[in-house]
């Protein structure tokens, strides 16, 4: 069995970083364990002023809120609350999908400002049979068109601005590997999924065709320190997706999981951070920005990460590049923040820039959060092996093979879900 942080040649090798992961530069990037720094992280319960948390009121009434803020400050931005007006339109519903197990619906979610409107297209699944189904919410990167042969399923109108048509992105099912609707019909679950593109865009200059851009203050000039980017957006179209499910009464609102992989899995982490109606939190190879302890300097670091076009992460952030130890918190505390719901880490073994070892301490160093519930959190400092999934309320695998989403991650999500929401299976 491989080891589960295998060196990599040298410590310091140049990687050439594909535009899935974010940029086309090349950097020197550690990956050799004995060059991670020592470093120590900033304590999870204790108050700005110093005061030991010790009770879950202390909890959620000071510590919690202290570091949502300092997220919202330093990290991914404030979260406008100003009103924006959303419609729905049922665009197509099929009630024999996927072979007859379930119910496929297309909804346009129309987003206004009053002076301008945006849309936004979402894909659901529901399984026939199930009076009230669990939900997964997830987004996608290729389009709708991507995660299924389906041809009645539609192109969002933001894709094209992305892609060129005629560009590979644009065959259906090109990424259907991604999402085993099968599998999720199967266990009695229901999934809602939308291209990440259609609430900002992710390519340079297309932000005017964001969400961002229906907010005030935006192209009014200089952009505050805490200004929300990409992944806040991200983050904020994944609840409005709640919000539609919410009026469906086919959906169990009491039960609905996020699952985001890379920047996506960054993205679910602050969505679930934000909003409780998350009951369950996956992040799926979210490295650097998501699940990984930034204080390791392994793999991606933050000066990489916060410096993709266009920006991720709010301006403030971009003053930490080299000076990871000057970070008032760090990762675990952003886990901890889905105390007292389950919360889930998943990374690959070939994923090394995502740094699974430091994805996984930083969901076993969120333990302490959870224990002030009385609930599990990992067992040991000491990761896992290969394919030996941990199901507590902190749960956690690493999977062989490379960057991706796999049928394996998927069944481990569903076992994780089963588990927490004790779904009844058909």
């Amino acid at each position: 069995m491989k080891a589960f942080c295998k060196p990599l040649c040298a410590a310091m090798v140049l990687l050439s970083l594909a535009s899935t992961r974010g940029s086309a530069q090349q950097r020197e990037v550690n990956y050799d364990e004995s060059k991670v720094p020592a470093y120590t992280l900033p304590a999870l319960l204790q108050t700005e002023s110093g005061q030991p948390v010790t009770t879950v009121a202390q909890w959620e009434q000071q510590r919690r809120p202290e570091l949502l803020g300092l997220f919202s400050s330093h990290m991914y931005g404030r979260t406008p609350t100003d009103p924006i007006a959303v419609s729905y339109e049922v665009l197509t519903e099929n009630p024999r999908a996927l072979g007859g197990k379930a119910t496929s619906r297309q909804v346009k979610l129309l987003f206004s400002n009053g002076t301008k409107t945006l849309e936004a297209l979402l894909l659901v699944y529901l399984p026939n049979g199930v009076k009230k189904a669990p939900m997964f919410v997830g987004y996608n990167f290729k389009g709708n068109h991507s995660t299924t042969l389906d041809t009645t399923i539609l192109y969002s109108r933001n894709f094209m601005l992305v892609r060129e048509q005629g560009h590979p992105d644009w065959e259906r099912g090109c990424q259907a590997t991604r999402w085993s609707y099968d599998d999720i019909i199967d266990r009695g679950y229901g999934i809602a999924t939308m291209c990440y593109h259609d609430i900002f865009p992710d390519q340079p200059g297309r932000k005017d065709h964001s969400i961002v851009s229906l907010f005030p203050g935006y192209g009014a000039g200089h952009e505050a320190p805490d200004a929300w980017q990409a992944i806040g957006a991200w983050a904020w179209g994944s609840s409005r997706i709640v919000d539609y499910l919410v009026t469906d009464p086919r959906v169990d609102t009491a039960r609905i999981a996020i699952m985001g992989h890379s920047r996506q899995g960054k993205a679910a982490l602050w969505a679930g951070a934000q909003d409780t109606r998350f009951k369950i939190v996956i992040s799926n190879d979210s490295g650097e920005g998501g699940a990984a302890l930034s204080r390791r300097k392994y793999g991606e670091t933050l000066a990489i990460v916060s410096s993709i076009q266009p920006a991720w992460f709010c301006p403030a952030f971009d003053a930490y590049h080299g000076r990871e130890e000057d970070l008032p918190f760090d990762q675990h505390q952003l886990l901890a923040l889905m105390a007292p719901r389950a919360v889930y880490v998943a990374s690959a073994e070939d994923d090394q820039w995502a740094d699974p070892k430091g994805e996984y301490l930083g969901a076993y160093h969120a333990g302490p959060a959870y224990a002030l519930y009385g609930l599990r959190g990992l067992p040991s400092a000491t990761p896992p092996a290969i394919h030996q999934p941990i199901m507590h309320d902190i749960g956690y695998h690493i999977r062989a093979g490379k960057h991706d989403v796999t049928r394996y991650d998927w069944l481990a999500f569903l076992d994780f879900a089963d588990k927490h929401f004790k779904a009844t299976h058909k």
